[in-house]
Parts: C-alpha cells; structure tokens; sequence
C-alpha cells in the first residue's frame, strides 16, 4: 500500500476538478500508470480510447474506491466473485460482473458487463473518492506499448493529452492485475455445478491462480 507524498497530495485536487470537466489523468496505481477519466462520462472515456489509440469496441476496466461503490455498477455480485473481492480488494485482483444500466455503452462495449477493481493504493483511492466517481483503469500507455510505472514515459507519450499527472510512485506489482469473471460453461467439472457458480480465469497477472483456487476451488482456465 502507498501512502501519498506531500507534493503529490497537493495535486490531487487538481486532478480530481480536471475528471470533474471531462478531461483525463494520469495516476499511479498498485500495478502501473492508469490513464484516468470519469467512467460516468461517455464522452470522457472516449477520449481514452483516442489518446491510447486503442479499439473503441473493447470493454475497459474501472478503477472503484471500494466494494460499496460497486454496488451502483453492478446488477448481480455472485457469492464466489464476491468471495474474491472480500478476499483481495484493494488489490491487483479485477472482477467482471453483470453491468447496471448506468455503465455506459463506451466502457462495458456492449458486453453487458463491467470489470471492476478496488487499487490497494492509498493516492489512487483517494482520487477516486475526490473526484466521487468510478475512473476508467487502463493503462497509461499508447496501445502497442507496454504499461509503465514511470511518470517521464507518460509524459513523454500524452504530453498535452493529459490535464494532470500525478507523479509518484507506483506499487510494487510487476505484473498487470489478474481478471476474472463468470465462466459460460454450463456444467463444471463434475457436471453438476450452475454455470454462475463457475469462476474463469480471463488474464492471467499479479494474482496467482493457486491464490484464487483457495478461496473458490477449481476455476475454468484458457
């Protein structure tokens, strides 16, 4: 967990009124840089994908400041997913669930649903809090490039693109956050568990699978 600098608190503020107006942010997160924008903004989160260069038709992941302001996103939180956040929220764990109707279209790309995740960083939730809306998480890199933990690359790739980026250290995550989900396979292993109670593994990152297994038991791979 980080706790603030002094000077990066003091940057905060601007970050949080530069989201306020539709504009987006650079901050360090558990894992690396995310590239920060109001999630309830359509209009916003479109802008992330026009800076990154990135597909408009792909889902982005959301960044919370805790379980309860997931509860406003989400229609349904299964009893295993939920297991999972009770047991690595905050941290590199992102969870996709069933999107509520005030997801907009830009972030769940018509998938019906919305990947969530709680950064066990003490700046980046904060920001959230400040700024009193889910952030969109994605890394602040140009598409093609890998994520980064350092905020010169950033500013050496958006410059201008980017209202505020609050420069202070990342965690110590070497690897993107794991992502998980609900499985679509209708039968489990036995042939008898609800397709709903079956947790897939969807990315493979900071979280190992073995780490998961011990809370949910077997989960679908690949």
């Amino acid at each position: 967990m980080q706790t603030p600098p002094g000077d990066a608190a003091a940057e905060l503020d601007r970050a949080a009124e530069a989201i306020g107006n539709g504009r987006l942010v650079a901050f360090p997160t558990d894992t690396f840089f995310a590239l920060g924008a109001d999630a309830m903004n359509p209009a916003a989160v479109e802008r992330v994908f026009q800076v990154k260069g990135r597909n408009p038709g792909t889902p982005v992941p959301v960044l919370i400041r805790d379980a309860e302001m997931a509860g406003q996103l989400v229609s349904d939180f299964p009893g295993p997913l939920r297991d999972l956040a009770d047991e690595f929220w905050p941290g590199a764990l992102t969870i996709v669930l069933p999107a509520s109707d005030i997801v907009p279209g830009a972030v769940s790309a018509g998938t019906g649903t919305v990947g969530l995740r709680v950064p066990d960083h003490d700046l980046a939730r904060k920001l959230i809090a400040l700024a009193n809306t889910p952030l969109t998480g994605t890394s602040c890199n140009i598409t093609g490039q890998p994520p980064t933990k350092d905020a010169k690359v950033v500013k050496q790739q958006f410059g201008a693109k980017i209202a505020v980026c609050i420069d202070a250290p990342c965690g110590n995550n070497t690897l993107s956050s794991t992502v998980v989900g609900l499985s679509d396979d209708a039968n489990g292993a036995s042939g008898t568990t609800r397709a709903y109670d079956r947790i897939k593994l969807l990315r493979a990152g900071a979280i190992d699978i073995e780490s998961i297994r011990k809370i949910v038991g077997d989960i679908v791979v690949g």
